[in-house]
């Protein structure tokens, strides 16, 4: 890694606040406080499950309801639900909030760029938050040479396709069968044991994660994180674009500063790119308000609108998910209190 300074130092809200006033600074806190209200809510989730998982152990009837929403943690479920109802033209009941989220989610990456990585995903305000602490630290963070940058960023697209080339094998019978079978029906429960008792290796694998994100803003999001990668790719062909008058511009850099993906936004009169996320913070920065916008055809999004776009779509899908009857689990209480007992003894079905 070398020092040249990635998002600002330590100082970028004092920054902000004295040259571009409080409006500019007002926009970049709108998306932060969205997105730790969502991170709020899914610990919220986090407690409930937990809950639920308790009584399963004390073998509790009835057992309390099962927060749908905890299968938010399941995308690769979601990805397999998607393509088994593909298949068999209609949503699978085991785990149906999994394949709506992903649904969603991908319909939000077309629309709205990747607005759940910067407006809605915990674990990019998480990265966030670690990003912060960095600068704290050591007054910046840092970025790896381009000669590593590029062949890590394609690690994700590596994972990627590693997971989509195993589901896409799957035959449409052994593919309904997995989601069937016994593993998968507690799964949830499962992905609850691997974050509530993390292993040694787990545990160190997590802490290195967090470290790097201290010091290489977005560490997972820009070079692991499979999920980023499959959201990118339909990003691409998003009618919203970050566009750039370049006669208003003064070359003052602060965008190229403030992107969370580094890209070169002052040397663009549009951004196209799988890893632009949308967050704005370029358009927050820029002290000529005509210089920069983020615009879908004719229309201009300033950041409310922008934030209510996403918080409408989620809610408009979520609510319409309940209404239909495509949210709650199919496995009944009975079958989990069946399976609880041999939940370590169950095994993925092999094709």
């Amino acid at each position: 890694m070398h020092g040249k300074e990635a998002t600002g130092g330590g100082t970028e809200w004092s920054r902000w606040e004295a040259v571009f006033g409080p409006k500019n600074r007002k926009t970049y806190a709108v998306r932060l406080a969205m997105q730790g209200g969502f991170a709020l809510f899914l610990i919220y989730l986090g407690v409930r499950f937990a809950h639920f998982v308790h009584a399963l152990e004390q073998g509790a009837v009835p057992l309390p309801p099962r927060p749908a929403g905890a299968e938010a943690f399941l995308p690769i479920s979601g990805l397999m639900g998607t393509l088994d109802w593909l298949y068999q033209g209609v949503l699978n009941p085991i785990h149906p909030a999994a394949t709506v989220l992903f649904l969603l989610f991908t319909a939000m990456a077309f629309l709205l760029r990747k607005a759940f990585c910067a407006w809605i995903c915990p674990i990019g305000f998480l990265a966030e938050v670690l990003a912060r602490l960095g600068r704290r630290l050591f007054g910046r963070n840092f970025l790896l040479p381009g000669w590593l940058d590029l062949p890590l960023r394609g690690l994700k697209y590596l994972l990627l396709g590693f997971f989509v080339s195993v589901i896409a094998r799957m035959s449409a019978e052994v593919l309904h069968g997995f989601i069937e079978a016994p593993y998968n029906r507690v799964s949830d429960v499962k992905m609850y044991y691997f974050f509530a008792h993390l292993s040694s290796t787990a545990g160190v694998v997590l802490l290195v994660l967090a470290l790097a994100s201290v010091l290489v803003q977005g560490f997972w999001c820009r070079y692991l994180c499979p999920y980023g990668a499959w959201l990118g790719l339909f990003s691409l062909v998003s009618p919203v674009r970050i566009q750039r008058d370049s006669t208003a511009c003064i070359d003052c850099g602060l965008c190229d500063q403030a992107c969370m993906a580094r890209l070169p936004i002052s040397r663009r009169r549009r951004i196209v790119s799988a890893e632009c996320t949308g967050c704005l913070d370029c358009v927050a920065t820029c002290p000529v308000s005509t210089s920069l916008r983020v615009a879908g055809g004719r229309w201009r999004l300033r950041a409310p609108v922008f934030a209510l776009l996403v918080l409408g779509l989620f809610a408009v899908v979520y609510g319409a998910a309940r209404w239909s009857g495509h949210w709650e689990g199919g496995t009944t209480d009975a079958e989990y209190l069946e399976l609880y007992p041999v939940i370590d003894q169950l095994e993925h079905i092999r094709g």
